[in-house]
Parts: C-alpha cells; sequence; structure tokens
C-alpha cells in the first residue's frame, strides 16, 4: 500500500520532463603523421610531443612571448644566491590512475627527461642534488645559479618534461614506457589504440586547470570542452581532405597546399596558420662514416643548394609562404639572424661544388638518403634532397620509407653496408629553434647527442658561454657565433623555413594557435 508521501513521488516522477543525455562532445582529427610511440621522452618526434600534451602535464608551461607560468606548480622559491629552488605542487593532482600526484613522481619524471633532453643535460651537470622533500615538494640544489630553471621546466621543445607516476618514469630513458598514464587533461583509451589507424583520448574528469591566466600556447588554464578525442590516421593526403570536406572528420591538421585552395572554399572550413612560427627544415647529415664525415663533402653542398627549391615543393612558388635565409634559428624568433650564411646565399653554383667534391678527395663512394613518404612535407624535402645529391653526381641509394621506420634506422650508428644512413631531411615546429639551450639539433657533443652525433668542440664550448652569459646582449652575441660555426662546420644544412597552415572546421572556436592541442576547443 502506498502511503501518500511515495504516492506524491511517484506521481512526480510519471509527470516530470525526462532528461535525455546529452550527446557525447567528440573531436574527429587526422594528425600529421601516425603515432609511433606512446613515450615522447624516448623520441623528439613531434607527433609523440603532441600525443603528450593530451595525457601528460608539466610544472610549468610557456606562453606565446616564451615565458614560463605554473601549471601542476603552485609556485617556487629560489635561495641560497638562487642555487636553491623549491618547488610546490599544486593541491588535487592526480594520475588517470586515480593515485595522487606526488614530488618523488616530478622527481623521478625529470630526472629520466634530463637524460635525453639537450637544455636537461646541461641542467643534470649543475644539479648537485634533486630531491622530493615531501609529496607536496621538491627541490633543487644546484652547484652554480641557472636562470635558465623554470623556463625549461616548462620549454615545449622536444622532449618536454613531463611528469610520468614514478613507476613509469623508473623506465631507463633509452627504453620506451609502454604505457600512457599521466595527470593531463585528457585520459589515453589503450584499447581503443590501432596504431596506423586510430587514437582514442577521453576527458580526465579529475583535471584541475590552473585557477586563473589566459590561455596561451601552453599555458594558463587547459579547460576541456570535449568528451572525447579521436585520431584518425588517414595517410592519403586526398582522402583526409575529403573526410573533412564531407563533415565526418573536424579537424585536418596538415594539409598539403594543393589542397589548401579546395577545403577554402568550403563555407564551413577555415584555412588558417597553424602555429606562430614558421617551420623550420633541415638535412640531417651522419657524420661518423665516410664521405659524410669529411666537413670537406659537408660544404661541398651548399653551392649547390638553393633554400627556394625546397620550400617551393613545400608550399609552392609563392615567396610570402617561406623563408629563403634560413640559419639555425627559427625566422621571427630572438636570435635569428644571417650571420654565416654566405654560402647559402651567394650565387648558386653547382660547378663550383662539383669541383669542391672533387678537392675532397670524393670519389664514388655511396650516399643514402632516407625519405619519409608518408608524410607529405616529409616526402617533398627527400625528393630535392634526392636531386641535390644526383646533380652534384653523387652515387646516391635512395630509401623511400615510413616515418616510423625512418626514426628507427636513423638511430643506426652503423656504416652504411650495415644498414646505416647518410642523411635525411625533416622538419621541426618553430618553438624548437628559439634559443640554443633547448635547441635539439645546434650540439657537437658527438655519440652523447642526437641522431648525427656531429662533434664540435668550438660549438659545445660556446653554448656553455651562452648558460653563463651575463646579460641579454651577451647572450645574442654568442647565439650568433655558434651560427657561424654550426654552419661553417655544417652541423646540419638549413633548408627554409614555411608557414604552416591548418584546415578545421568553423563551428570549432577556441584554438590556440601553436601546437594542435584539444583543450580549450568548443564545439559549436
Amino acid at each position: 500500500m502506498l502511503t501518500r508521501r511515495s504516492a506524491l513521488v511517484a506521481a512526480a516522477a510519471l509527470t516530470a520532463p525526462r532528461v535525455q543525455a546529452q550527446p557525447a562532445r567528440v573531436l574527429k582529427f587526422i594528425p600529421h603523421s601516425n603515432l609511433i610511440s606512446l613515450d615522447p621522452i624516448w623520441t623528439p618526434a613531434a607527433i609523440v610531443r603532441n600525443h603528450g600534451y593530451m595525457v601528460w602535464d608539466t610544472l610549468y608551461g610557456v606562453d606565446d612571448a616564451y615565458r614560463p607560468q605554473p601549471q601542476m606548480a603552485a609556485g617556487h622559491v629560489f635561495e641560497n644566491e638562487d642555487r636553491t629552488c623549491t618547488i610546490t605542487l599544486r593541491d588535487g593532482l592526480r594520475f588517470h590512475d586515480g593515485e595522487l600526484v606526488r614530488a618523488q613522481d616530478a622527481v623521478v619524471s625529470l630526472q629520466r627527461w634530463m637524460r635525453r633532453a639537450s637544455v636537461g643535460q646541461k641542467l643534470a651537470e649543475l644539479t648537485e642534488e634533486l630531491v622530493a622533500l615531501d609529496d607536496k615538494r621538491l627541490r633543487f640544489r644546484l652547484k652554480r645559479r641557472f636562470p635558465h630553471l623554470i623556463r625549461a621546466l616548462g620549454q615545449v621543445s622536444v622532449p618536454v618534461p613531463f611528469i610520468m607516476p614514478e613507476r613509469l618514469a623508473r623506465t631507463d630513458p633509452f627504453q620506451q614506457v609502454r604505457e600512457a598514464v599521466g595527470s593531463g587533461p585528457f585520459r589515453f583509451l589503450p584499447g581503443e589504440f590501432n596504431p596506423g589507424s586510430r587514437v582514442a583520448y577521453e576527458r580526465f574528469a579529475q583535471y584541475q586547470p590552473v585557477a586563473s591566466g589566459t590561455p596561451s600556447l601552453v599555458a594558463g588554464p587547459k579547460q576541456v570542452h570535449l568528451d572525447r578525442v579521436e585520431w584518425h590516421i588517414i595517410p592519403d593526403a586526398q582522402t583526409a581532405a575529403n573526410a573533412l570536406l564531407a563533415g565526418e572528420v573536424d579537424w585536418f591538421e596538415a594539409p598539403p597546399t594543393e589542397l589548401e585552395g579546395l577545403l577554402a572554399r568550403n563555407r564551413a572550413i577555415s584555412v588558417e596558420a597553424a602555429e606562430t612560427l614558421p617551420r623550420p627544415a633541415l638535412m640531417r647529415l651522419n657524420q661518423l662514416h665516410a664521405p659524410i664525415s669529411d666537413v670537406r663533402v659537408r660544404r661541398a653542398l651548399l653551392p649547390a643548394l638553393n633554400q627556394a627549391d625546397f620550400m617551393a615543393a613545400l608550399v609552392g612558388p609563392e615567396p610570402s609562404r617561406y623563408a629563403a635565409d634560413l640559419g639555425v634559428y627559427t625566422p621571427g624568433s630572438p636570435y635569428a639572424s644571417r650571420a654565416g650564411l654566405e654560402p647559402l646565399l651567394g650565387p648558386r653554383n653547382l660547378d663550383r661544388a662539383k669541383a669542391m667534391l672533387k678537392e675532397a678527395g670524393y670519389t664514388d663512394a655511396p650516399v643514402r638518403l632516407l625519405g619519409a613518404m608518408d608524410v607529405p612535407a616529409q616526402a617533398a624535402l627527400a625528393q630535392v634532397g634526392a636531386d641535390l645529391f644526383r646533380r652534384l653526381g653523387m652515387n646516391l641509394d635512395f630509401v623511400a620509407t615510413d616515418w616510423g621506420t625512418l626514426l628507427g634506422r636513423t638511430a643506426n650508428r652503423e656504416p652504411l653496408d650495415k644498414g646505416g644512413w647518410s642523411a635525411y631531411c625533416t622538419f621541426f615546429p618553430g618553438l624548437e629553434f628559439i634559443d640554443p639551450g633547448a635547441h635539439l639539433v645546434l650540439r657537437g657533443n658527438g655519440l652523447a647527442g642526437a641522431n648525427g652525433w656531429p662533434n664540435s668542440p668550438r660549438l659545445e664550448t660556446l653554448r656553455e658561454e651562452w648558460f653563463q652569459a651575463p646579460d641579454e646582449a651577451s647572450e645574442r652575441r654568442i647565439a650568433t657565433e655558434m651560427q657561424r660555426v654550426a654552419l661553417e662546420e655544417v652541423i646540419f644544412v638549413p633548408l627554409g623555413a614555411y608557414t604552416s597552415r591548418t584546415a578545421i572546421k568553423k563551428s570549432l572556436t577556441g584554438r590556440i594557435p601553436g601546437l594542435p592541442v584539444a583543450w580549450n576547443l568548443k564545439q559549436g
């Protein structure tokens, strides 16, 4: 028998309007390449860094003026003439597995990062001690003052100092972490990961954005308005463009230039600058083995090389889309200059280049150029690079492969007859090349450095001087001299810089220029 109260409750339930579940807010995104690893410390690949920002967070994040702002950190205090820095974590931070984020997680994560990152290696040299004081505080005790510390902890240059659970961060940094468990705005869904096809993430309900600030690059509040993000790996650019035009996906990260007009004519799609800085392109040279190990051979490439040829292959002949005077720093960034660029900017002279090769004693030694044909920009650069070697009359072995396989092969230090390599062409986000400290390939530290392994004591000495420079004027002078040395020794070959564009539905608002991140995006 119903009581009066239960009858009223039942009647209210019958007469109350039904609340229908809201449809999930799903972003379907086509990244520029396949996700080749889950570990953003193990590899410098930009695609893995972008995945990293979905899953993990950092103690600090830099804004579009390259200023560090707190993210996981509540703040820090310098003491002892700036040789001691204590960083305090924000309250309530949790990993996706439910565990609280502890200072010890940060300590072990940073120790792993410092072994792989260019600026991290310098920080490791200067660190007397890095310890967790308790669950909320970690402390750096430095051998001497290091004014770049906080900025380094928020850098966007690969590898990024993401904070992982201690159990994952204990992994040798030269071995891959096989799980993606972080404290960032999205949870990686391993059950839906299909390499070469799809990657899926869902909103992390317990993520806590910083309470104040303006979203800018990777700084400020990371507000999550989406329930789910799907990466759809579509290597064929026309198929990818058709999917966007048909409304089957929402965002095509890197459409090739020849498809931009087609996409822009659709009223529902915006084709716009993807990043705040142009993307530098370069040819990486393996300096362990002949003939590339001979600096005279490397120098012989320069008189025959025209940066505009590489850039036109990427974005077409319109000069407003590219810079053909790239040095070692991104155009538009603080240290960009033309210092030492005479071999690249003077009159192009193929005969002079061939004569330099002959003077170097080059005969017919093979040169192996690797080309990633599954990434349109990589493929275009590789084809122009292959043409350069052929015009010089070098014995070229051109290996067409995919980006993941290429990265694996470039870890091989063996000579060509044992599967080694001589060169490959690639590009980097402009933020990677803005200063000597975090610049991944502006190094001369041999086998301790990135693939290519150039050995330049002069460059390393200048880099040390840059870290110890007393003022901005001194930093700029040293950075300029580093460019001169890098070009003289041909640490790598600059190929130009280009403006990258992205194609996104106009109904998606809140995109933050700089990186293809999904926080702050709203569906209209």
